[in-house]
């Protein structure tokens, strides 16, 4: 086991333990905006759809039910734009991170072998290359790195940590280097629901693909859209030729979504308004944390989509930890997700309008 372990970076979210103790201290309480866990209630739809299915005795299958694989397809061709979508093209996964940490070893990824994700970019790409004993390599620009041995190319739009979003013309010619040369494209699609000044597009559009999805597939999560993080929801969709071998390894190794997991996920998919709620309680909360932290004298670059406000004062990350946990504020430092976010912390939205209200209050000059 250490053998496995060795192979992986320190855990960072430990590193935070002292500053949390400092923002607990306050008078009334912390306000943690570092993790981005969900908190506000799971839909009642979606409930439920859940205790209906709790007498589930019988193992669920890990490819789904045939209406699991309806409702995806579903949503992938109404909410994506995507064209002649198939349950070939679909594959429920438990929880996204699952998925983006095991990607590399189900796809026989190793020594050699090269796993390219973003500058700035959700640590479990690393961790998941790490597992595989394959290199990794961060990039700029995708188009601009050696092919040579490359064998994964994960796109993060709109990104964690920054809410950075990729247009249409960008991921339209990333696709187009990637076929060149041969890449497979995985794209991280989780935020994609959550656009405030830029619409998020899909690499499963056929404005993007031309109407193939050789060679391509988005990953996509319940957990922000949905409240759905405590019920590890997530799923595939894209080219075939990728999906049904995952999925015979994923057999083998038992990678089901549980039966009650699989009938919240149709209900949630097939209600777009919990979804329009979800995203006003968002927005609100976006706007006053975002007026507070400029008050305060910091600086916001990217953060047109996603959870998070990708925050500045121009000094060490750890420093501004440090002075908004004397705040009670808890925020994550911005070299959590690569080198180049060491003067930044990430913001997220996702506390209650009452802890957001106070974390405004304690911010405003």
């Amino acid at each position: 086991m250490s053998a496995v372990s060795d192979r992986l970076p320190a855990f960072p979210w430990d590193k935070l333990e002292p500053y949390k103790k400092t923002a607990a201290a306050h008078p009334d309480g912390i306000v943690d905006l570092s993790v981005g866990t969900p908190v506000d209630p799971v839909p009642e739809p979606v409930q439920k759809a859940l205790i209906a299915a709790a007498d589930s005795p019988g193992y669920p299958t890990v490819w789904g039910t045939p209406e699991l694989r309806d409702a995806l397809t579903r949503w992938v061709e109404r909410r994506l734009g995507a064209r002649g979508v198939t349950h070939h093209h679909v594959l429920p996964v438990v929880g996204s991170k699952e998925l983006v940490a095991w990607l590399p070893t189900q796809l026989g990824l190793g020594p050699g072998d090269r796993v390219a994700f973003p500058r700035l970019a959700y640590p479990t790409y690393e961790v998941g290359a790490r597992l595989a004993r394959a290199d990794h390599v961060a990039y700029d620009d995708p188009t601009e790195l050696d092919p040579a041995g490359l064998k994964l190319l994960w796109l993060n739009s709109p990104s964690n940590p920054t809410g950075r979003v990729l247009s249409k013309e960008e991921l339209t010619r990333i696709v187009a280097w990637a076929r060149e040369h041969g890449v497979l494209v995985f794209s991280d699609e989780c935020y994609l629901e959550l656009g405030w000044e830029a619409d998020p597009v899909s690499v499963l559009h056929p404005d993007v693909n031309g109407g193939s999805y050789d060679g391509i597939v988005s990953v996509h999560s319940l957990s922000k859209r949905s409240n759905l993080a405590g019920y590890r929801a997530a799923f595939l969709a894209g080219d075939p030729a990728v999906l049904g071998p995952l999925l015979q390894i994923r057999k083998h190794g038992g990678m089901m979504t549980s039966a009650p997991t699989q009938a919240a996920v149709v209900a949630a998919l097939g209600d777009d308004e919990h979804v329009r709620v979800q995203r006003e309680r968002y927005a609100a909360r976006r706007t006053a944390l975002r007026q507070a932290l400029l008050a305060h004298g910091f600086r916001i670059e990217h953060s047109e989509a996603s959870l998070y406000l990708w925050a500045t004062r121009d000094e060490s990350c750890w420093t501004t930890v440090a002075h908004l946990a004397a705040l009670g504020i808890l925020a994550a430092p911005g070299d959590f997700y690569g080198p180049a976010g060491a003067n930044f912390v990430r913001v997220a939205l996702t506390a209650t309008d009452e802890r957001v209200q106070a974390a405004v209050t304690r911010l405003t000059p």
